[in-house]
Order: structure tokens, then C-alpha cells, then sequence
């Protein structure tokens, strides 16, 4: 369909110049036997729990603290100058997860007569007349592992108790066994059982399903859910990936600062950082007539902690851009905040930004970048998170998975901005917002052009009105526009925004006149480009959009452990 809609073209783009893919990465932490933490927990004896005057959790932790059945390596001790006998700290050494035993194409059937133990919290417990089932999770993967427990297993006393209920935290030791059910190819049979923390019997997290909103209500615990347990993962697989892709192109991760005084945007929706307002510790109330004020009324910002007004940083571009001068490829990620009042599904106030810089580059580089890091961080997702997406493709967004695999292999539509007015002008489609050229795009725009004109295909629209975009970009040679893009994607529009920057002092000068803003604030951002300016450019791109985008999930407030909105600031 793309290639009847002229004078729109369908191209592959400029392959990004630097993109390499290595096959080995080099763990800095040397894993060995995991059967070492098969004896690790305590030999608690059966003697019923509840019968000593010793608290439950007295009694665990002075079990696992004396360090019965604990095989710890043996160290010289080695006598100080004042006497004092120490030891050595033991080796790390990475944990037998839940993912480790069943993982893998035989899912756990190669593990059959080992014995393991697996630590994690109570999602079921099942009790029939000669065993009881519990299902452990550990927050490794999706699946639980299903613990089948005899009345002459160690800890059993436990079950007969009541200590085990959902939400408890446990330590069972067991061997591996084929699976009696159709659901898993393995089980644990248990041999020793010690409840670790008990679970209060109001853990508002049971087996029926609950709403996502009532969720976001109990954000400290919903991890322990499937669906925000495999958000969780899927995020940090995005998070791995982001940083893999660019160090193994050459980039170099730079912190940019959380507090600043520049506005790089200009839209003026920051967030105030100021110590003029008494704080709790100094007690007592605030009253306004605290607050020092100038001659004319205004407050006196030289008084406050930086000496003029501070921000929450809305971006670290503008940063980013300095060590792009002297590093040549460079990225950031970290957290950017703000203050729009905005309560939709798309806001928060509080999200992640990861933004790379490129030096001696231009838009085309720019979106060829973009290209192939998408790309990258979606195929790494689809080969790393199998369990997760499928669950995703299931309950969340059936298709997900073809739609994603679409972003890998398909080639990426490039059009300007002036064929996409066009476009929507001419669609049988009436929108509620009115297209005219000059108008800022629209998530209804967006979402047309990439899922109905270009069939779910991803779309990169560039070369925007200035009027519409932010001072830092290139103008172009028409005077009208700059050299920005914008990449849409399926389901979420406007996923990643990018421009070649403008390295020419005088345009930069009189970009920063016509917007009225303050040049005294950017006299260092002026500078760059009075000592050696090269073209460069860079994008942004929120993270928890492309959290959304890799999981199906509608609400970004469900994409972030903790999020942040318009009288909302809870955990």
C-alpha cells in the first residue's frame, strides 16, 4: 500500500554506520555448582512451631545464622596486631533460580534426581488427603515450581499450622521428579520445608483476578503478580539490550544531571527546586512571608541553595551534547520529570529518557540509529523473554508478538511531514483534531499513518515546521523547517523524536531571540559551538513508552514500578 501513496517513499535506511553485533558477552560474576545451596538453609528439627515461647521468626533467623548444614569454605584465620582472629569473606556465587531448573528446551527433565532447593513466595497451596501441593515463585520467570509435599517430609508440621498460605516466603529442599500433571514437565518432591516469613492472612493478592487500577494501589506488592512480574523482566531486558546495543557500537554512557537551570524545551513545565520553603525537619508551618522576596515582590532566588532558580531536568540533552563534542558517540538514561497536568494514559511526572548524541552526524544518521537500535532491543526481547511474551500475546494484546517481529523485519516507511499532512488531509477518516500544515501531529495522526496507511509498519516523519519544535534544531535550507524526525509505531504513535542539532552560532543566536529566551542560561551551550562545532544530532525516547510497546500495556503507568502523576506521589 505504501508505494501507491506518492510522493511518500519506502526505503530500508542508510544502514546505521557503526552498528557491530557481537556473539560473546563476559559476565563478571563466575558462576559455579548451584548445587552448593542445596544444604544451605537450617536443619530445622519437627518439633511443632507453635509451641515454643520463641517468636517464628526468632527461631529461623537463629537457625540460619548458626549455620547448621552450611558448607562454607575453609579460610586461615588471620591474626591482627591486636589480636583480633578474622576471616574471609566467601566467594559469591549466583543463586539456583526457578528459570535455571526448568529453563532450557528439556524444561528441567535433564535436572530429573537431582536434588535442588528453591526459595521464593506462596502463590498456591493444594491439600489433599496424602500430599500437598505449593506452588513457589521466585520472580525469575513466569512459571512457578510445584513443590509436592508428603506427610513425612521435614516442615510438614508447618502445613498442619497453617504458616503456609499465598504470599509466604519459604525454603524448600527436594528432588526432581517427572510431573504427574500436564502443566509442567518436572516437580519437586519435597524433603525439608522451612517458612522463611509468614503471610498475614489479609495479603490482598490471592488467586482471582484483580483490576490493574486497584493494583496501582498496592504498587509494593503487585510485582508479585504475572502480570507486572513479566513487565518487571521485559523492562529490564529493555534496559540490558539499551545499554548492550550502545557500547557494543562504540557510545559512551554519560549521567547527565537530575538538577538543572536550563529548560530544554521551553514549554516551562518543570518542576522547582528550592530550599527557600522550610522543610519538614525544621518543623512547625510555612508561611509565605518566610519566603525572601526582592524590592519589586518577587522572590529572591539569590538567596536560595543555587543562587538562581533550579529544575527538575525535563531532558539531559542539552548535556549530552557537551560530551558529544569531545566523545564523539555518546548516551544517557536516566530519570527526567515533568510537571504537565495531565491524568491520561500516555503522562507521567516521573519517566526514564534514554538519549544518545552523535557526533559529525546528520538526520539521516540520526534516524538510521534509531532504526537499528529499535530493532536491536526488540529482537532482543522476542530471543530472551519467550515465557514472558507469550503470556503478553495471550492475556494482554493477542498479536503482540507478530507485531513485534514485524519492527525486526520489516523495512521502516520515511516520508516528510508535508506528505503526511497531505496524506491525512486526504483520508477517509474524520479525526478530532483538524490537520492543516503547521499543526503539531496528533496520537490519533500518529496512530493512522503507521497502522491504517502503512499497515502496522513503522513510520519515521521528518522535516517539521520550526514553529512547532524546539530552538536546539537545525533549520533547513527552505527557512521554514528543521531537521527533525519523529518515529511512529503500532499502538503507542510517537515512540521515539530526534534532530540534527544546529551547530551554526548565529542560527542558534537568533533561534534562542525569536523564542525570548534567556541566552545568559545557554552561554555554555553557545559556546560548543565557538569551539570546534561539528553537526551532530540525537533522539530521545521515553522508556516506559517503549515498555508499553514491547508488552501490550495500555496504561504507562503500568510500564514503571512507581509511578509518578498529578497528586499521586504514594511508595
Amino acid at each position: 500500500m505504501a508505494g501507491a501513496l506518492s510522493p511518500a517513499t519506502t526505503l530500508r535506511l542508510k544502514p546505521f554506520y557503526a552498528v557491530r553485533f557481537f556473539t560473546h558477552y563476559r559476565s563478571p560474576i563466575k558462576v559455579l555448582n548451584p548445587n552448593f545451596y542445596s544444604s544451605y538453609p537450617p536443619k530445622l528439627h519437627p518439633t511443632p512451631y507453635l509451641s515454643r515461647r520463641r517468636s517464628f521468626c526468632s527461631v529461623v533467623s537463629a537457625a540460619i545464622s548458626s549455620g547448621e548444614a552450611v558448607e562454607r569454605p575453609k579460610f586461615e584465620n588471620i591474626e591482627t596486631k591486636e589480636g583480633v582472629k578474622t576471616e574471609q569473606v566467601r566467594e559469591f556465587r549466583k543463586r539456583l533460580r526457578v528459570s535455571d531448573i526448568k529453563g532450557g528446551p528439556e524444561e528441567g527433565l535433564d535436572r530429573l534426581g537431582e536434588t535442588l532447593v528453591v526459595r521464593g513466595w506462596v502463590r498456591t497451596v493444594r491439600a489433599q488427603s496424602s500430599v500437598t501441593f505449593i506452588d513457589i515463585n521466585d520472580g525469575s520467570c513466569l512459571s512457578n515450581m510445584q513443590c509436592v509435599m508428603g506427610s513425612d517430609a521435614e516442615g510438614y508440621d508447618q502445613v498442619e499450622n497453617g504458616l503456609i498460605s499465598t504470599g509466604a516466603s519459604v525454603w524448600i529442599e527436594g528432588t526432581v521428579v517427572s510431573s504427574q500433571g500436564s502443566k509442567q514437565k518436572i516437580e519437586l518432591k519435597v524433603q525439608k520445608l522451612v517458612v522463611v516469613g509468614k503471610s498475614d492472612p489479609s495479603f490482598p493478592i490471592q488467586k482471582k483476578r484483580v483490576s490493574r487500577e486497584f493494583l496501582r494501589t498496592k504498587a509494593h506488592l503487585r510485582p508479585r503478580t504475572n502480570t507486572f512480574g513479566a513487565v518487571s523482566r521485559v523492562r529490564n531486558a529493555l534496559s540490558y539490550a539499551t545499554h548492550k546495543f550502545f557500547q557494543e557500537n562504540g557510545f559512551v554512557w554519560v549521567s547527565s544531571p537530575i538538577i538543572t537551570a536550563s529548560d530544554c524545551e521551553g514549554a516551562g513545565e518543570q518542576f522547582c527546586v528550592t530550599t527557600l520553603i522550610p522543610n519538614s525537619n525544621e518543623g512547625g508551618d510555612s508561611p509565605v512571608s518566610a519566603i525572601p522576596t526582592t524590592e519589586s515582590g518577587s522572590v529572591d532566588w539569590s538567596q536560595d541553595f543555587f543562587g538562581k532558580r533550579a529544575y527538575l531536568t525535563v531532558s539531559g540533552q542539552l548535556n549530552g551534547e557537551t560530551y558529544a563534542t569531545a566523545l564523539s558517540d555518546i548516551y544517557t538514561f536516566g530519570p527526567t520529570f515533568r510537571a504537565e497536568n495531565s491524568n491520561t494514559s500516555r503522562h507521567l511526572a516521573e519517566f526514564w529518557m534514554i538519549e544518545p548524541e552523535l557526533a559529525f552526524a546528520d538526520l539521516d544518521d540520526d534516524m538510521a540509529c534509531a532504526t537499528a537500535y529499535l530493532q536491536y532491543v526488540v529482537q532482543y526481547v522476542l530471543e530472551n523473554c519467550k515465557e514472558d511474551m507469550d503470556f503478553f500475546d495471550t492475556w494482554i494484546e493477542k498479536g503482540i508478538i507478530n507485531r513485534l517481529t514485524d519492527v525486526v523485519e520489516k523495512n521502516f516507511v520515511q516520508l516528510s511531514y508535508t506528505d503526511a499532512v497531505e496524506l491525512l488531509l486526504k483520508a477517509k477518516k474524520k479525526f478530532d483534531f483538524p490537520v492543516k500544515w503547521g499543526c503539531d501531529l496528533q496520537s490519533e495522526h500518529e496512530r493512522y499513518i503507521t497502522e491504517e496507511a502503512f499497515g502496522s509498519c513503522p513510520v519515521i516523519i521528518r522535516d517539521y515546521p520550526k514553529d512547532i519544535k524546539a530552538f536546539y534544531m537545525r533549520q533547513n535550507n527552505d527557512g521554514k523547517t528543521v531537521a527533525a524526525m519523529d518515529m511512529l509505531v503500532p499502538r503507542v504513535g510517537e515512540l521515539i523524536g530526534g534532530s540534527q542539532r544546529e551547530e551554526r552560532l548565529e542560527y542558534l543566536e537568533e533561534r534562542l531571540d525569536n523564542m525570548n529566551l534567556n541566552k545568559e542560561s545557554f552561554w555554555w551551550y553557545l559556546d560548543l559551538r565557538r569551539f570546534g562545532s561539528v553537526p551532530h544530532a540525537g533522539f530521545g525516547l521515553g522508556f516506559e513508552r517503549l515498555v508499553q510497546f514491547a508488552t501490550g500495556i495500555d496504561n504507562i503507568r503500568d510500564a514503571i514500578p512507581f509511578p509518578r502523576t498529578p497528586g499521586s506521589a504514594e511508595f
